[in-house]
């Protein structure tokens, strides 16, 4: 995998003890592909292991989208390559893949999908204005199945996240901050700066006082969050089921073909 990557899709800057991990893809609305995948995953696993690493923050390119979630193009012509090495860390290398690093998600636009589950999969949320959250997997034959389905019920209400979950729409971020989803709301354009200033705040912190914090606060055992572990693998069976099914593989052809889907049930 790692003799054919474009390493320009996944920006990486060390600054001030913070790893800002920015995917570069603002032509896809920064959806994620196979190199997405490997070099988040990969850029994660070494910041664990860095003590020069305080706070990890992700962001996307451009003022348009964080992120549009996976490649649904790439995923109805065939070409997505998921790396064998990162699925163990689930979508994008990244949401099954705890770290004791705090985690901050910069949202610049909006996050659809996989984005908002990258968001939702990070410690703590800056978004600006126009930014917005949704959870559109229904729309295509599928589920929020990189953790979406059940952390956005332990991050909003649960009527308020099945609402989102249900009908595919999105959230803006006034009313993702007004839920508890995000932590801070800032003007357009300044994402990256208002996540920069929070990590800050961490990163002058005691590192291991703060690693050892959030490793409380969640609850790790074994190395992941308490009772995580069941809920991934109902999420896995769920999804297992769901891609052998006919709408499955219909939503993100209709997506591709710009028309509307037709649903069997099937």
């Amino acid at each position: 995998m790692t003799d054919d990557l474009d390493r320009s899709k996944v920006l990486i800057e060390n600054r001030d003890h913070v790893l800002i991990l920015m995917i570069n893809r603002p032509e896809a609305r920064n959806a994620v592909d196979g190199d997405v995948w490997f070099l988040i995953g990969e850029a994660l696993e070494r910041a664990q292991d860095d003590p020069e690493v305080r706070c990890v923050v992700l962001t996307g390119s451009g003022d348009l989208a964080f992120s549009a979630g996976l490649d649904l193009k790439a995923l109805a012509n065939g070409t997505l390559r998921i790396p064998p090495e990162m699925a163990r860390h689930g979508f994008a290398g990244f949401v099954r893949q705890f770290t004791s690093k705090p985690t901050i998600a910069a949202v610049n636009g909006k996050a659809l999908g996989g984005g908002t589950e990258l968001a939702l999969a990070c410690d703590l949320i800056v978004a600006v204005e126009s930014a917005s959250f949704g959870l559109p997997e229904v729309k295509r034959g599928l589920i929020a199945a990189g953790g979406g389905v059940f952390r956005i019920t332990e991050v909003v209400p649960r009527k308020i996240a099945l609402e989102m979950l249900l009908t595919g729409e999105p959230m803006s971020a006034a009313d993702a901050a007004r839920w508890g989803m995000v932590n801070r709301v800032v003007p357009d354009g300044g994402a990256l700066a208002g996540a920069l200033e929070l990590a800050a705040a961490i990163a002058k912190n005691a590192p291991l006082a703060v690693q050892a914090s959030k490793r409380l606060a969640y609850r790790i055992v074994d190395g992941e969050p308490a009772g995580e572990a069941e809920l991934w693998e109902a999420n896995d069976k769920e999804i297992g089921l769901l891609f052998a099914s006919e709408d499955a593989g219909e939503g993100p052809r209709a997506f591709a073909e710009k028309r509307e889907p037709v649903w069997t049930g099937r």
